[in-house]
């Protein structure tokens, strides 16, 4: 599996932000994380992701335990926040140079030229990132997340702010990258979902509602919409 979750359980103080969930996910996948806000999203991919450490249980990335071995893990794994954090000072090869620093990547030039040209980043690549638009600092972003060649891509709402052109651009990206690697993306739009997700995961208040494939969806939930289905669900 590209991505496990045993009995996962986030607690703030009298919150419980993630309840007791499990789930497992398929290499070579493109999963829609789905749920209101406040679901527990977030907080399950920064878990995840190794940046929150949980209350209980365990998650694994392509068989690796996240809390015994997180830098191996973060080999694998390329992870995308809600409010990505870049280098706004910094060139758009300069910041990816930076992060194949980091990551001790081989051939660095060669890497960052394959990677500009795969996220479409050849136009703007001798620019400042605080000079790009929203939708070129997401490819930037989606750069340094794949820059490594990780198996598995976390990205939290990575088409959020951006117009309905960039939101077909990063879909597009998205769905490339998915024939490659599993990809775990949370997001508000379910058109999005249907677009480019295998399959979805639908969470609310922390506790896992349901999951499945699309066919499978629409035969446990005859003439509903994704929607719709979404809805029933989050509002019990």
């Amino acid at each position: 599996m590209a991505i496990k979750v045993t009995q996962l359980s986030k607690v703030y103080g009298e919150q419980i932000a993630v309840n007791d969930l499990s789930f497992e996910i398929k290499t070579n996948r493109i999963v829609g994380f789905l749920g209101p806000n406040g679901a527990g999203k977030s907080t399950t991919m920064k878990i995840l992701a190794g940046i929150l450490a949980p209350s209980q249980g365990s998650c694994t990335i392509d068989g690796i335990d996240v809390q015994k071995n997180p830098l191996a893990v973060k080999k694998n794994l390329g992870f995308l926040p809600e409010n990505n954090p870049l280098y706004l000072d910094m060139y758009v090869r300069e910041i990816l140079a930076f992060e194949a620093d980091t990551h001790g990547i081989k051939n660095k030039k060669q890497r960052i030229d394959e990677v500009i040209k795969l996220t479409g980043l050849s136009v703007e690549q001798h620019k400042k990132v605080q000079q790009l638009s929203k939708g070129y600092r997401q490819r930037v972003a989606i750069a340094l997340c794949i820059l490594h060649d990780p198996k598995v891509l976390i990205l939290d709402e990575p088409t959020t702010g951006l117009d309905p052109n960039q939101i077909l651009e990063i879909r597009a990206l998205i769905k490339e990258l998915g024939k490659e690697k599993t990809v775990l993306i949370s997001t508000h739009i379910m058109q999005e979902v249907e677009a480019i997700c295998d399959e979805v995961l639908i969470l609310n208040k922390g506790i896992l509602r349901e999951q499945g494939d699309m066919e499978t969806l629409k035969a446990k939930y005859p003439n509903q919409s994704l929607e719709e289905i979404f809805v029933n669900l989050t509002n019990k």
